[in-house]
C-alpha cells in the first residue's frame, strides 16, 4: 500500500466541494486502503479524500473500533450539543474547542455499493461531521467563534510566513492561542 501526502491549510483543493461517487471499482477500493494507511501513519482518526487531493465524496475513519469507509455521506439527523477540542490533519498540531451536535445519523454507501445508515455519538459523530465538512470544502477554522478564528488565522499566517522564509517558528510562539490536539480528524 502507498501513503499519500496530506494537503494542508492554504491548499485550494481543501476549499472545493467534492464530487459524488458514481461507481465503486478496484481503483476506489485501493484508494480507500491507501487512505486508511495514510490516516494511521499521520496519526488521525479520520481522513477525507480531498485531504489527499482526490475530489470525490469519500472518507475513512477509525475511532477505535476498526476502520470504516463511507461514500457520498450526509448527515440525515443531528441532536444535542458537545464541545470538544478538535484538531485536523490538514492543520497539524493545533486544535480548538468546537461545538457540534452530540449525536448524528449518517447515511451513505459502503465499498460494496450498499446503503449504510449509522447512528453515532460524541467522538464518532464529531468525526463524521468533520469529514463531511471536508467533502463540502469547509475547514474546522470556519467552525470557530470570531475570536478563535482571528487567533487561528494569525497563527496560520505566521506559519505560512515562517515556511516561506524557511525558518522554524521562534519559541513555538504560534502555539500560544491553541492547544495541541488530542484527536486529529
Amino acid at each position: 500500500m502507498a501513503t499519500y501526502e496530506i494537503r494542508t491549510f492554504g491548499d485550494p483543493v481543501l476549499r472545493q466541494r467534492a464530487l459524488d461517487i458514481e461507481d465503486v471499482d478496484g481503483a476506489l477500493v485501493r484508494l480507500a486502503e491507501d487512505m486508511i494507511e495514510t490516516m494511521y501513519e499521520a496519526p488521525g482518526v479520520g481522513l477525507a479524500a480531498p485531504q489527499v487531493g482526490v475530489q470525490r465524496r469519500m472518507f475513512v475513519y477509525d475511532v477505535g473500533d476498526g476502520p470504516g469507509v463511507v461514500l457520498n455521506a450526509r448527515i440525515a439527523e443531528s441532536d444535542g450539543e458537545w464541545t470538544y477540542d478538535e484538531g485536523c490533519l490538514s492543520i497539524p498540531g493545533l486544535s480548538w474547542e468546537v461545538v457540534r451536535p452530540r449525536t448524528v445519523r449518517l447515511v451513505g454507501v459502503d465499498l460494496d455499493g450498499k446503503e449504510i445508515d449509522l447512528d453515532a455519538d460524541e467522538l464518532l459523530a464529531r468525526c463524521f461531521q468533520h469529514e463531511i465538512d471536508h467533502l463540502d470544502g469547509v475547514l474546522v477554522v470556519e467552525r470557530l467563534d470570531e475570536e478563535q478564528r482571528r487567533d487561528a488565522m494569525r497563527i496560520l499566517r505566521r506559519r505560512a510566513l515562517d515556511a516561506e522564509l524557511g525558518a522554524a517558528p521562534g519559541r513555538d510562539a504560534w502555539r500560544t492561542s491553541a492547544s495541541p490536539s488530542g484527536h486529529e480528524l
